[in-house]
């Protein structure tokens, strides 16, 4: 695990251009504190800083091949690395270290570009190829970690992190309306796009191949969860037995292991599984708040731990302590994701470290495989009705099924029933909606409450001329041409490729690597994302009972008490904590970077500084702004 830069580039590197790469290499030194290292050629060079996992003292970085052709630099870890070796070994490849890493020269050496197809595991990586004179960089299939990349010219920076790209010095802090424009809508920016113009991620599942002479740049998607064959088996044994062999996987460490423990069934079932597998004593963290709230996490943990026999850390989270780290929470998201729930995680990746546990397992990733959100089966609904009904005209306001009478007039119902004249305007928006939105485009984040408010309200908080550097809707990432695939299928990905990805992945690893901890996630190993996928094209499941196939396959591996409790997270007092964060930062709303800035107008930054909070939000616009206000801020404070 580590943080990984570099440049390559058609002419030679200048001083200069080495300079930008050594400043870039230095703002990873959170992600990789152990040690750094680089290898330098006349067109590239790959740099890295190390925080040791697997083969603390041979695994140093980079790694070479046999005759020293090849060179890798990696941020992750391999979690087959063990299976990898010995065939490899057999056909005649000389290992030089106990890495997880070298495997990946080797298997490039006999299968070319299709090395990738034999990871399995969470990685971004650089590889050069000093005989084709080709800088390989790969993304895992999921996105677990991360990789910014900046092409000006015939040249190409790449980093970890987008603050580490801007220390380079050589990008502007300038920021891309339509990429903003998102932000506003989804509370985080979709990727491949990043906030500022010119800087874009490799998509997950993604090889970059850039050759210097001549010099072309070719992306390769080399995965995609549609891609899985069908599975005709039972969904509970078969999903019994895969998590069973991620579990033997994920717990390899050379260091000590915990869990992110919430009284949730995701991360109850990461807790159970590893702790049956890990050979040492699997240590468990977990968050609660002054005076044991309702939505205290602690006490179904403790259960849970006390239960697997787990050492249990638990972490209080007050309020003033979160106000005056917030700022430090927001930069260290490195991109602008409007989360208030993030500082648990962060808090909980502090704790880990000062427990001297630098591996971290967390449960992200079960409610996107298991239809865990209500409104994404209801998409899915809307969606199947609506490629299977194509009569026009208003007959089809019945025939869609939207059409909602009022259930009542009694006085305490009368007024939101008349503001909605008896439910006629709601049903007639939605109707509409579903009629006149273009044919391509699925229902789908558009029935997310903030996502609705904000494609009402947004345009009203922009300045005019911002508003007319927007060309595209945001509801371009649910946007897919006819015939549409294998809508559960696609509903999948589609929600495993926003908000798991730049909201919950991405957290999970800045929040971590700014404590210098990995964070793995079980349940997002991609054998395990085909196999639900495989058996959900045979035997669709969104008609069942939220998580029912998991349910099923953890019974026996947890207790009943657990498999029936109702759905959690690290969720916090929400409207407390907005409260007191606007009232220590929202005056810096008033005539800020985005009002000079030319985004936000005067008038619109003044109400959103004393921190609006319309009653059907969870992250109003007013919290929008003021992370992004935020983020921008100490962005360029920290620009060379």
């Amino acid at each position: 695990m580590c943080g990984i830069s570099g440049l390559v580039a058609h002419q030679p590197l200048t001083p200069e251009q080495q300079s930008a790469v050594a400043r870039m290499n230095s703002a990873l030194a959170h992600r990789g504190p152990d040690g750094e290292g680089s290898h330098s050629h006349p067109h590239a060079l790959l740099a890295m800083r190390r925080l040791s996992i697997i083969d603390l003292a041979g695994g140093w970085q980079p790694i070479y091949n046999e005759d020293r052709s090849l060179a890798v630099t990696c941020n992750g870890e391999i979690y087959n690395y063990v299976e990898l070796r010995p065939p490899l070994e057999a056909r005649g490849h000389r290992y030089t270290t106990h890495s997880d890493v070298e495997n990946i020269l080797h298997l490039y050496e006999d299968h070319g570009l299709d090395f990738v197809h034999h990871l399995r595991g969470m990685f971004a990586l650089a590889l050069w190829d000093e005989p084709r004179k080709r800088l390989v960089l790969a993304r895992d299939r999921m996105g677990e970690k991360p990789l910014y990349l900046y092409e000006t010219g015939q040249q190409l920076y790449y980093a970890s992190e987008l603050k580490a790209l801007l220390k380079s010095g050589v990008i502007a802090l300038d920021l891309d309306p339509e990429a903003i424009h998102d932000y506003f809508h989804y509370h985080y920016i979709p990727e491949p796009q990043t906030a500022i113009k010119g800087v874009r991620k490799l998509s997950a599942g993604h090889l970059l191949v850039v050759d210097t002479d001549p010099w072309q740049v070719r992306e390769i998607q080399y995965w995609d969860m549609l891609a899985a064959e069908p599975l005709e088996r039972d969904p509970a044994t078969t999903l019994c037995a895969m998590l069973d062999e991620v579990a033997e996987l994920v717990i390899r460490a050379d260091v000590p292991v915990g869990v992110a423990l919430s009284s949730g069934l995701d991360s109850s079932a990461v807790a159970a599984l590893a702790a049956r597998k890990y050979p040492g004593t699997l240590q468990a963290f977990s968050v609660g708040y002054p005076g044991e709230l309702e939505n205290d996490e602690r006490a179904g943990a403790r259960d849970l731990a006390a239960h697997l026999k787990l050492p249990f850390h638990e972490i209080e989270l007050k309020t003033p302590e979160m106000v005056a780290e917030f700022p430090d929470l927001v930069y260290s998201r490195d991109d602008p994701i409007a989360d208030i729930s993030g500082y648990g995680y962060y808090m909980v990746q502090k704790a880990s470290r000062a427990a001297g546990v630098p591996v971290m397992l967390q449960g992200q990733g079960g409610d996107e495989l298991f239809w865990g959100y209500g409104w994404v089966r209801q998409a899915l609904r809307k969606s199947e009705a609506r490629r299977h009904d194509s009569r026009p005209g208003v007959r089809n306001l019945w025939a869609s099924r939207e059409f909602v009478l009022p259930t009542g007039f009694n006085r305490a119902g009368l007024g939101p029933a008349g503001y909605a004249l008896g439910g006629l305007v709601p049903t007639w928006q939605r109707f509409r909606r579903r009629t006149t939105a273009p044919a391509e485009r699925l229902i789908f984040y558009d029935l997310a409450r903030d996502y609705a408010h904000a494609r009402q309200q947004v345009a009203g908080i922009y300045t005019r001329s911002f508003q007319s550097a927007i060309c595209s809707r945001p509801s371009r990432h649910f946007t897919f041409k006819q015939p549409w695939p294998h809508l559960p299928s696609l509903f999948t990905r589609l929600i495993s490729q926003t908000y798991l990805l730049e909201n919950g992945i991405a957290q999970g690893d800045r929040l971590g690597m700014a404590s210098a901890i990995e964070l793995r996630l079980p349940l997002l190993d991609y054998r395990l994302v085909e196999t639900v996928i495989g058996l959900r094209k045979v035997s669709p499941d969104h008609h069942l009972p939220p998580k029912h196939w998991l349910k099923q396959a953890l019974r026996g591996q947890l207790p009943e008490w657990v498999l029936e409790r109702p759905k959690r997270g690290f969720e916090p007092p929400v409207r407390q904590w907005h409260a007191a964060l606007f009232q220590a930062y929202g005056r810096n709303l008033v005539d800020g970077w985005l009002v000079q800035q030319g985004i936000l107008a005067p008038l619109s930054a003044m109400r959103l500084s004393i921190g609006e909070f319309p009653k059907n939000n969870n992250v109003p616009l007013s919290f929008k702004a003021l992370v992004l206000e935020m983020w921008v801020r100490r962005m360029q404070a920290e620009m060379p």
